[in-house]
């Protein structure tokens, strides 16, 4: 029943259910804006193959430069600094033998180093350490930063040949290709990393084909005060043996490989 205000044409007084209605209606939902975007386009070129593949050869560069610059072939020459010795003196030979392996110094020089500065027996274990530490940068290097850049381009025939025996028989291709005198120790760390060779076999065959190289090298700068013993002799000639039949190798597969 209707009461005298609404009789009289007044108004009437708002209920509880109406003026609950009234505070419930829907509110405008605030959607974000779109500044996000342009950072989400960004974090993804960054992180592109081609980016990735950039700072690598960025990092490589960089380092390369460092090397010049530093020179640390004057280790032959002036000998390792004095103040530092014992087991310090071998971790941080090692730890640099393994960056500069990474900005492309040779191997051997780096060999012939660790045998001067520490004899033959702790040179070699110096030097093996810095062999596996700098191909085990270069392969994470190049399997986070260039693998997805350079995977499509192993389009030659060589070049997939290669890739799928890297890949199906890891350990084995690692071991020759560490025995196999001439071959740049930098070329085969990055062609392993663009590879799907695992970690563990790339590591192990690594450590076990280099010993012999190695040890020639360490034992040859080891005895470079003593050039006519016995032992440096022996180094020398274990040294080029291995680099003569590589050669003669080579030169006897060339017909082969031009075939294919």
């Amino acid at each position: 029943m209707l009461d005298a205000t609404t009789r009289s044409g007044g108004t009437a007084a708002a209920t509880p259910r109406a003026a609950a209605t009234e505070l419930l209606l829907p509110v405008p939902l605030v959607t974000p804006t779109a500044p996000a975007r342009p950072l989400a386009r960004l974090g993804r070129v960054l992180l592109s193959p081609w980016s990735r593949f950039s700072l690598l050869v960025a990092l490589l560069a960089l380092a390369g430069s460092s090397v010049l610059l530093f020179e640390p072939q004057r280790l032959l020459a002036d000998g390792w600094p004095p103040q530092v010795g014992g087991v310090t003196a071998a971790v941080v030979f090692a730890a640099a033998y393994g960056l500069c392996t990474v900005a492309f110094v040779p191997r051997p020089l780096l060999n012939l180093a660790a045998g001067a500065v520490f004899g033959s027996a702790v040179g070699l274990g110096t030097a093996l350490a810095g062999t596996v530490l700098g191909a085990g940068l270069a392969f994470g290097l190049g399997r986070v930063l260039g693998q997805d850049a350079l995977r499509p381009l192993l389009r030659g025939r060589l070049l997939r040949a290669a890739d799928g025996q890297l890949s199906r028989h890891g350990m084995r291709s690692m071991l020759g290709a560490r025995l196999f005198p001439g071959l740049p120790f930098w070329g085969v760390n990055y062609a392993a990393a663009v590879s799907q060779m695992r970690w563990t076999p790339y590591l192990v065959a690594t450590a076990l084909g280099s010993i012999p190289n190695t040890a020639a090298y360490v034992v040859a700068g080891a005895r470079a005060s003593t050039p006519t013993s016995p032992v440096f002799l022996i180094a020398l000639a274990s040294i080029a043996l291995p680099t003569v039949a590589g050669a003669v190798v080579a030169w006897r597969k060339r017909h082969h490989l031009r075939r294919r």
